[in-house]
């Protein structure tokens, strides 16, 4: 792909960023594919490196070392490493977790183990909590100590099994989620949504999907939003299969990679916007006409909001000739004046060059297929 079309790629795309966790990130991979980005997030993260729960449980571990860690997101591992740090307990820490079995819940949390100078002894390739807990359990944890770092969702049972299996368990709560910084404005994102002014929903998050639709259902707008998303007007994206099951679970298939990767769901939307049915091979080169924008060989079109509507018509006959008639009543305004379409094609053809617009005698415009 070219340095012109990644630019322009998502170009006339408006894409809603629901996560509070690397916007920032987000924001300016979407950005420098052309896309404009709303940034509304579902809930917030609330740390806790002041929690003397925290401090009080890692105490705990230097004074009754443990057998296995498990680190379920990479933010939460560096979050407890870090309040260590701030409560004068980080030299002493270091030794004891090199000393454990660790197991990571994927590679995000696999990453900051190694970035802390440890190795893990085992990573779950589905990135599940149920992985998880399956390998520790064959694995046999009866009368061990296991320190289970937790995300902001909460245990998701894996505490109450261990405990099960005969484990001490010590929960470690690094950060939760918290409400949203402004309930007014997730609110309003819905109504955005269901009214069609956003293209494509961005989830990163299990409990951030599920916020946004409780959202979506207290504004009445779930029930849109949901056939808006299976007509394939607008899309919702997932960074992972754990993330997109709350959204399957209400009736909305979310574009989703396998892996749960930043760069990977971006690859995916790209891939899914290039794949889309709607674009028209015309001669002058492959036209995709948007709710906001039109965009010839991915490079958007400068076009009036009569242009794009003079596009949209002649796209969807397909070659077809359109009458002036048929033109006007597309247009902004109430004009009746066949003139008004004339200028409006004109403008068009100002705008992209005579090659795609064929004026059809007595009869009215056609595309260039």
């Amino acid at each position: 792909m070219s340095a012109t079309t990644l630019e322009h790629v998502l170009g006339g795309y408006v894409v809603l960023v629901t996560a509070d966790r690397r916007s920032g990130d987000i924001a300016a991979a979407l950005t420098r594919r052309g896309a404009s980005v709303r940034h509304t997030p579902a809930l917030s993260i609330v740390p806790h490196l002041d929690d003397a729960a925290l401090v009080a449980a890692t105490e705990r571990l230097l004074d009754d070392p443990p057998d296995v860690i498990v680190a379920t997101t990479g933010i939460g591992f560096r979050g407890w490493l870090e309040a260590a740090d701030a409560a004068g307990l980080g030299e002493r820490l270091h030794p004891v977790l090199a000393a454990a079995r660790i197991v990571a819940r994927g590679p995000k949390a696999n990453g900051a183990v190694q970035q802390a100078g440890l190795r893990p002894d085992w990573v779950a390739e589905s990135e599940t909590s149920a992985e998880l807990l399956e390998y520790l359990l064959a694995e046999g944890v009866s009368e061990q100590c296991v320190a289970v770092q937790h995300h902001g969702a909460g245990s998701d049972g894996i505490d109450e099994a261990l405990a099960g299996a005969g484990a001490r368990v010590v929960p470690l709560v690094v950060y939760r989620w918290g409400p949203p910084k402004d309930p007014g404005a997730l609110a309003q994102s819905a109504v955005a949504v269901a009214a069609g002014e956003i293209d494509v929903v961005l989830f990163t998050s299990a409990p951030g999907a599920t916020a946004w639709l409780a959202a979506a259902e207290a504004a009445g707008t779930l029930p849109t939003i949901v056939e808006r998303c299976t007509s394939g007007d607008t899309i919702a994206l997932a960074v992972g299969p754990v993330t997109a099951a709350p959204l399957v679970a209400a009736g909305i298939v979310p574009v989703a990679p396998d892996r749960g990767r930043l760069g990977s769901m971006i690859r995916a939307l790209v891939g899914h916007v290039q794949g889309r049915e709607g674009d028209v091979e015309t001669r002058a080169g492959t036209l995709r006409v948007l709710r906001s924008a039109a965009l010839l060989d991915g490079t958007p079109i400068p076009l009036t909001p009569g242009g794009l509507a003079v596009l949209r018509v002649l796209a969807d006959a397909g070659g077809r000739v359109v009458s002036r008639q048929e033109l006007l009543a597309a247009l902004p305004g109430d004009s009746a004046d066949p003139h008004t379409a004339e200028v409006a094609v004109a403008r068009v053809r100002d705008a992209v060059g005579p090659d795609l617009i064929h004026t059809v005698v007595k009869r009215g415009y056609r595309l260039a297929i």
